[in-house]
């Protein structure tokens, strides 16, 4: 089989909930990010481009009837270029790039074009449809914005709690106190708060509009102001807003092709994609679900934990977060501070459907910078699931 390489990453400015990005459809930000990733392959024809794979968690509102080939459109790609939306809620645009990937191993394509968005600001209510017509009664209408909705009854019901209870569970079963999970969240802002001020940003980020850099990063945040915060989920709880991420609003987007593709893309490619996992469990368990992910994806690339140099790990919730690096750490990771080097999600944000194409993107320019041959993308997602990717800095391996 072929080989799928990464050539080109980009996103957004992650966008705080009701913040500057409010007024700007999901389907411009993706186009945006489409846009983006093609100026960083200027020799590459967009005619040539055989797929477009998006994801999207939501799919509720402006971003229904396919938003990969929408945001395709709107970008000005040819009619010709099919797309795709998948929807693996916080994993979407990490699964598209796993979707790409095998794509271009099996031959069926040479250039796919990946990434994801999510505007949780402009989530829409939802009203349901009665059972008959003419009902007497009032109906309420519900948020997309996040977590479930319009749930089956018969789902059982320590299966549908919310997003944040779930991690209350996780922090008793592991005993991860809140001063750890305050202290993770500040080492994010300032990891992050650190990227932009050295640049590191710089060159993975588009611009919209004004908006140029992401906007929920704190650079003044401690561990005395987090921990004035009040516990979100239960009154005794140990989870805020300080130390999960916000709700946010952007896109990523990432250009894969085969080794053959370079000549068509126009420049070489920065990593290959050299093992894939996917993990399900509990539905209530889905924080800790990228561990078993990540193991899996080393298992097939055929290497080891202490061989990773860097570890991009979506930092839904610190505690979640802090669970994966400890059960990493006793299966050989080398050391817990190659993980979000340049800052995570509790400071940039996290907008569901292009979380993991931004994971991706800046695994890849950690592995470049920090010249490590081997990285891991991982992230968890919403009713039990956990996505992972091995990427191999090519740089590195010659």
């Amino acid at each position: 089989m072929k080989s799928a390489f990464l050539y080109a990453a980009t996103r957004t400015p992650f966008g705080k909930f009701n913040g500057a990005l409010a007024g700007i459809r999901p389907d411009d930000l993706a186009a945006t990010a489409i846009g983006g990733v093609l100026r960083q392959a200027p020799a590459l024809d967009p005619a040539a481009i055989d797929e477009v794979v998006w994801g999207n968690a939501n799919g509720a509102g402006e971003e229904n009837r396919n938003v990969g080939r929408m945001a395709a459109l709107l970008a000005g790609l040819p009619t010709s270029v099919p797309g795709t939306t998948v929807n693996r809620l916080c994993g979407s645009s990490l699964d598209a790039a796993m979707a790409g990937s095998r794509t271009i191993e099996t031959g069926d394509a040479e250039v796919v074009l990946v990434g994801g968005v999510e505007s949780m600001t402009r989530a829409p209510w939802v009203l349901p449809k009665p059972s008959r017509a003419f009902p007497a009664g009032d109906l309420t209408a519900v948020s997309t914005t996040l977590g479930w909705r319009l749930v089956n009854p018969r789902m059982p019901k320590e299966w549908t709690v919310s997003l944040g209870e779930c991690n209350e569970q996780l922090q008793e079963r592991f005993g991860i106190s809140r001063e750890r999970q305050d202290a993770f969240a500040v080492r994010s802002h300032r990891l992050a708060h650190q990227a932009w001020e050295d640049g590191f940003y710089d060159t993975l980020v588009t611009p919209v509009g004004d908006l140029v850099r992401d906007e929920g990063i704190r650079p003044d945040s401690d561990p005395e102001k987090l921990a004035a915060l009040k516990p979100s989920f239960r009154p005794d709880g140990t989870i805020t807003a300080g130390n999960a991420s916000p709700l946010s609003d952007g896109g990523s987007a990432v250009l894969l092709g085969s080794e053959a593709a370079a000549t068509t893309i126009g420049h070489d490619p920065l990593g290959r994609i050299l093992g894939r996992g996917a993990m399900a469990l509990d539905p209530r368990e889905f924080g800790y679900a990228p561990v078993e992910a990540a193991n899996r994806a080393l298992a097939r690339a055929g290497i080891t934990w202490d061989q990773v140099g860097a570890v991009e790990l979506n930092e839904a919730f610190a505690v979640q977060s802090l669970a994966c690096v400890d059960a990493w750490l006793k299966d050989g990771l080398r050391d817990p501070g190659i993980v979000n080097q340049r800052g995570g999600a509790i400071a940039i944000g996290h907008p569901l459907g292009a979380s993991g194409g931004r994971i991706l993107g800046t695994l890849a320019a950690v592995l470049k910078e920090r010249r490590e041959r081997y990285g891991v993308a991982a992230i968890c997602i919403g009713v039990g699931q956990g996505l992972a990717v091995v990427l191999e800095n090519l740089e590195v391996s010659k």
